[in-house]
């Protein structure tokens, strides 16, 4: 590899060729700011516009500022990143954003975690300079799940690459020139009308408040303090390796007993965890694996293989709006989230003598789509939704700080039994790649009768935006592949729709790194070590986990015996697993 010697700030590096002197400096620990750039290196993602113009540097020998995220270093560059020039040029530049941008930050839903504002400070900017006419353009509150304010736009374009980048959807892209220019849905539409499958990946990437998700922390409060109302919740597997962030621990760490414990100080009646409802699918879609394989391999040729994971709804939308001919492929089984929604709405509600109506269920989840997937008609009996309200693991945040609870002192608690109950292999739920190996564990067992002594299928495992490997089911080799950002997953259902697909089983995950890279985790503004972070941490609890089996889980064995019967049965069926719609020709519903 040929690599550049240069100078920056006095210091001297040396870099491979092609690298950007805005990386270069960050390998100096030389913090430069910018707006527009992004990078997820790990699926092959990178953002610079150099639209912000806010990274600009000196370069010795050339008249004009340089922006650093798309200077390509050259050998024996000298380079100086904070003289008075540049200073007072990016002081400029930022002004003229901030004055075409809304005053109203106290009440900003990214208020403390606004990139701008940051940025402001930073450069002891305490009044505007520039003062004159606003862009105005029509807040979209249409969605459940995702609010767009084009007003705090500031044309950083991350969200427009990252939805046709990493996605491959394509609905935001920038308009008109000048002072007219703005990020928008075509033809301004509603979020609604498009083909946004509401993963909200441009929220996560938004370094304002231009986007942000539906916040629902004020449902939660009323149902905390209706007394009429038997208040149940529950957590992805995601939370537990992100929520810390939020409260100045490292990315990675796990708080699962303090977020427990958290849960209890809100005042929540019972407090569960998603991850036995993740145990509950895998019995369901591994023996839906298993018998659509069967038939397949007894000349049933009408079989649609390879089966589609279906716990992601992000994806779920992408495959009704732009796949509606191969809504036979994916499993039935409903989402992790919405199969515990159904559960606490029957068999508890049986056991707690609580009547449907007289329970709500709060979903915390890493994700703004299961904010419209819990609104989906059919995932409802007689109009009471199974899953009544949803928030992100930044509202729960928010709302533990609302109620003054100290999370760094709070004590190690355990989930509440039955429902809090689960297994190592519910927890890989929460990564990319993690449901397919979870599935192969127990689905290995079931189709050969025989123990699984190692329960780690590293093959599975990894960063890659398409993944494959092949597992030997006791001489039957089963054929997996893996994809997270939907722009992959699109890659592989064209094969499907060619007929040119070797899998069996396709697992897919709409967001970077599956669950931990949700639209409503903590931002990770396109740091790709701390996605990585939290990955590591799914597997460490799922190591450290004494069953690693969904099957085994007793609590799911028990549930089988006394009340569903066993997996795609007719009582599994009715409140386990739902259908597909044909959307690419329906308005998505508005709230």
């Amino acid at each position: 590899m040929t690599t550049i010697s240069l100078t920056i700030d006095d210091k001297r590096i040396e870099v491979p060729e092609g690298t950007t002197v805005l990386d270069a400096a960050k390998g100096l620990g030389v913090s430069v700011p910018a707006l527009c750039h992004m990078d997820l290196a790990g699926i092959g993602f990178h953002s610079s516009n150099a639209s912000c113009r806010l990274c600009v540097v000196e370069v010795e020998g050339r008249g004009n500022l340089a922006p650093a995220c798309t200077t390509k270093v050259c050998e024996n560059m000298v380079v100086k990143t904070h003289t008075p020039r540049v200073l007072n040029a990016r002081r400029v530049n930022l002004e003229l954003l901030l004055s075409d941008h809304p005053k109203d930050c106290l009440s900003c839903a990214k208020a403390g975690a606004c990139e701008l504002q940051d940025l402001a400070a930073n450069m002891g900017i305490r009044q505007i300079s520039f003062e004159g006419e606003f862009s105005t353009h029509e807040k979209d509150t249409s969605s459940f799940s995702i609010v767009r304010e084009p007003d705090k736009c500031v044309m950083c374009r991350r969200c427009e690459n990252i939805c046709r980048e990493v996605q491959g959807v394509g609905v935001l892209t920038a308009v008109n020139r000048g002072f007219d220019s703005v990020v928008v849905t075509a033809f301004d539409r509603d979020i609604t009308e498009t083909n946004c499958t509401f993963c909200g990946q441009c929220v996560a990437v938004c370094p304002t408040g231009a986007l942000s998700e539906k916040d629902e922390t004020s449902k939660v409060i009323r149902a905390l303090a209706d007394p009429s109302k038997k208040v149940v919740v529950q957590v992805a597997p995601a939370i537990r390796t992100a929520l810390g962030e939020c409260f100045g621990m490292k990315p990675g760490t796990l708080v699962t007993g303090k977020l427990a414990a958290a849960l209890r100080r809100l005042e929540f009646d019972y407090v569960f965890d998603t991850d036995f409802a993740a145990d509950l699918t895998i019995m369901e879609e591994a023996s839906e694996l298993l018998s659509r394989i069967t038939k397949f391999l007894g000349g049933d040729k009408g079989v649609k293989l390879p089966i589609l994971t279906s716990c992601c709804p992000a994806w779920v939308n992408h495959l009704e709006k732009q796949f509606p001919d191969l809504l036979e492929y994916p499993s039935s089984a409903k989402s992790p989230m919405q199969m515990f929604g159904a559960i606490a709405k029957s068999y508890l509600a049986e056991k707690i003598e609580v009547k449907r109506e007289e329970m709500v269920v709060v979903s915390v989840m890493p994700c703004v789509a299961k904010k419209a997937e819990c609104a989906r008609e059919e995932l409802a009996v007689d109009g009471n939704p199974d899953v009544d309200i949803t928030i992100t693991t930044r509202e729960l945040a928010a709302l533990i700080k609302r109620f003054n609870i100290d999370f760094h002192s709070l004590p190690e608690e355990d989930f509440d039994a039955p429902l809090g109950e689960s297994t190592g292999a519910a927890v890989i739920f929460g990564t990319t790649g993690g449901v397919i190996e979870a599935a192969a564990r127990s689905a290995y067992e079931f189709h050969t009768g025989k123990t699984l002594e190692n329960v780690e299928f590293n093959t599975l495992r990894g960063f890659e935006g398409i993944r494959e490997a092949t597992i030997d089911f006791d001489g039957t080799q089963i054929r997996l592949g893996i994809a997270h950002g939907l722009k992959n997953a699109r890659t592989l259902m064209e094969q499907i729709r060619r007929g040119e697909s070797a899998y069996h089983a396709i697992e897919v995950m709409a967001c970077p790194g599956g669950c931990i890279g949700g639209g409503g985790q903590p931002f990770h503004k396109g740091d790709e070590a701390i996605i990585r972070a939290r990955q590591k941490a799914i597997y460490t609890e799922d190591a450290g986990k004494t069953l690693r089996k969904s099957h085994e889980n007793p609590y799911i064995q028990e549930l089988y015996e006394k009340y569903l019967g066993k997996p795609l049965g007719e009582k599994a069926h009715k409140l386990l697993h739902t259908h597909y719609i044909d959307r690419s020709k329906k308005k998505t519903p508005k709230c």
